[in-house]
């Protein structure tokens, strides 16, 4: 009878395998309780998000004037009517060109004061951070009355250009253009200026330093220096502040009336009071869709040009 012959290599082998075993059971345990404690929001998504923006896509391709009884007709005739009409591509050109010069204004009145935040002490930095979030905490309906009483024509903006001469009469600022990227700056200016001075605050102070001993100017070291290492917050602030006046309907409504009618404002009117559902749904997700490329195109032309190094 031939002796059993004891192979150590199998138990090396078992016994590297075991923390590797134990590693990946670590893990899965890791994920499960992730997932436990995301459940809830995840639910609470796809109940109220998820599920209602697939129900209002299904009633955009249903075509209302063939219908066959109870049975649904699907099409694509709304997002042609769309397409097709002048008055919606109108609408659609002025919700952009609106939401555009609503990003100039807040980016050339906001860089200012997060060069400021980026350089005073912190305790100034804390108060100024306090006062641009300050609005925040005020509904934008209050804050849209305000302005609506101040762009009166005979209102104080008013009064005081033709107090001082600027004018000879009272401007047009109350329903038009000009009345909405106001309230649309009023309102989403605070999110341009933190997500720009939160690049700020990222930049080495020595870098400026640096420039400043080998000659640059302030305003040199500025176009060399902190403007393009700020570039992923101003990024960052033109894509919310444009995302969310392309989506705004209060200020609009408010402020422009029916002389601006933005998307926002033609969608809500015609599901709500000509209560054409599957049109307005169509309308819509043409927002929808028209500003995710604006924003998608935006973003990935900024992350491939010159400085696309900085978005690394």
């Amino acid at each position: 009878m031939e002796p059993v012959r004891h192979d150590d290599r199998q138990e090396i082998a078992s016994l590297r395998l075991q923390p590797a075993v134990l590693g990946k059971r670590r893990n899965w345990k890791k994920h499960l309780a992730a997932v436990l404690l995301l459940l809830p929001l995840l639910l609470f998504i796809i109940g109220f998000f998820v599920v209602p923006m697939l129900y209002i896509l299904y009633l955009s391709f249903i075509d209302t004037e063939r219908l066959s009884g109870t049975n649904a007709v699907y099409s694509i005739d709304n997002y042609v009517r769309f397409f097709t009409d002048s008055y919606y591509l109108h609408s659609l050109w002025l919700t952009i060109k609106v939401s555009l010069y609503t990003v100039i204004v807040s980016l050339l009145l906001g860089y200012p004061v997060a060069l400021t935040m980026a350089k005073c002490s912190p305790r100034v930095r804390g108060l100024l951070t306090l006062l641009v979030a300050s609005p925040l905490l005020i509904s934008i309906v209050v804050r849209n009355f305000g302005w609506y009483l101040l762009l009166l024509p005979n209102g104080t903006v008013n009064q005081l250009l033709t107090g001082l001469g600027i004018t000879e009469s009272p401007l047009k600022l109350l329903f038009s253009e000009a009345g909405v990227v106001i309230g649309l700056s009023n309102a989403y200016m605070p999110f341009m200026i933190l997500s720009i001075a939160t690049s700020l605050y990222n930049i080495d102070p020595s870098l400026e330093k640096a420039a400043a001993i080998l000659g640059a100017s302030p305003f040199r070291s500025f176009l060399s220096i902190t403007l393009p290492l700020s570039l992923p917050g101003i990024v960052s602030g033109m894509v919310l502040v444009f995302s969310m006046s392309m989506s705004a309907y209060v200020t609009p409504a408010l402020m422009g009336g029916a002389n601006v009618p933005m998307l926002p404002v033609v969608a809500y009117d015609q599901i709500i009071h000509l209560l054409r559902w599957t049109y307005g749904s169509a309308v819509s997700y043409v927002l929808l869709g028209i500003t995710l490329a604006i924003v998608t195109i935006f973003t990935r032309m900024m992350e491939r040009r010159r400085y696309r190094e900085v978005f690394r």
